[in-house]
């Protein structure tokens, strides 16, 4: 198998220059070459963030280039170029559009999409406005027609057993507590009764974005959730995933309040902070064991967000009737 080539900042530069090469003629004939095009150095272009090279750029201050490495990847991105477009009506905020996509090796996608103003998640805190934007993606989500993404490629994913992740985050803990990071008592709240009692429910799937991350989510200064990034991932699956996501990015207060007012009730929020709750211990363990600062930085802030209180917090006596309890 031929070894797919790894782009530079040139291999991108190329690329981004071909395909403004129309417009930049067009300026050219009218006189107004711009100084960076005199000089032939062509567009600026630098990784998207540390780290995220050689798959994504940013282009100038307008746009953001994403290359597909390998051929998984580049199914991906193209299922994802129909997802956004499927998605986008049902959403109040703002999805990427491709302004060009095509390959940029053989067998290989690239999509240069325009960017979505404002900052991350990680730079700004959710408003209490922004929580209803939140509740809007979460029912825009589910109003998404799941036959029609299956029809797009979008897979299913099975829900995930809440008791294997308990189990796999009490021994986490243990590292944690070690370590001096984390009170592994805290993980008690969550008996293996309760954890059996929050298993997904048969017939629930609907289109989830699973992985809400904070760097995924578009926020402005005010608080107000402009965009959504990242949609390559999603799945047809358990919506408690999002909700998960969502405690780990802005917090679970904020999580299940967006969840609540988007129809959901107290089986999948509380299924969905307990499966943010273990996930931040396992991720802390991980990252304590290997040693990357960045990363235990990261697991500690996903830490806080899942472990901060909500008002419903007993897991061990739900019924029926604890749907409504929201």
């Amino acid at each position: 198998m031929t070894q797919a080539p790894t782009p530079t900042a040139d291999t991108v530069r190329r690329l981004v220059q071909s395909l403004l090469k129309d417009k930049k003629d067009k300026k050219d004939r009218d006189g107004k070459e711009t100084k960076r095009g005199r000089e032939g150095t062509g567009p600026d272009v630098r990784p998207a963030a540390p780290g995220a090279e050689p798959a994504t750029w940013w282009v100038g201050s307008r746009h953001v280039l994403r290359l597909a490495p390998d051929r998984e990847a580049t199914v991906r991105q193209r299922r994802e170029l129909r997802l956004r477009d499927l998605v986008r009506p049902h959403l109040p905020m703002a999805v990427p559009a491709s302004v060009a996509h095509g390959e940029w090796a053989a067998g290989l996608t690239y999509t240069l999409d325009t960017k979505v103003p404002g900052g991350s998640g990680q730079e700004h805190d959710v408003s209490a406005v922004g929580e209803a934007d939140l509740a809007a993606l979460l029912t825009g989500l589910r109003e998404v027609p799941v036959r029609q993404a299956e029809t797009l490629g979008v897979p299913r994913a099975a829900p995930r057993s809440l008791e294997a992740l308990r189990r796999a985050a009490v021994r986490a803990a243990e590292l944690c507590a070690d370590a001096d990071e984390f009170d592994a008592a805290r993980l008690h709240q969550l008996t293996q009764a309760a954890a059996a009692q929050l298993a997904a429910q048969s017939g629930s799937a609907v289109l989830t974005h699973h992985a809400l991350t904070g760097g995924h989510l578009v926020v402005s200064a005010d608080g107000r959730v402009r965009g959504v990034l990242g949609w390559g991932g999603a799945v047809v699956g358990d919506p408690a995933e999002d909700i998960a996501g969502l405690s780990l990015a802005v917090g679970s207060p904020a999580a299940v309040r967006a969840a609540t007012l988007a129809g959901y009730g107290a089986r999948p929020c509380l299924r969905g902070l307990w499966l943010a709750r273990c996930d931040s211990v396992v991720h802390l363990a991980e990252a304590l064991t290997g040693g990357d600062a960045r990363r235990l930085g990261a697991s500690r802030t996903r830490l806080r967000h899942a472990w901060e209180p909500i008002l419903l917090e007993r897991v061990t006596d739900l019924r029926e009737t604890d749907d409504d309890a929201l």
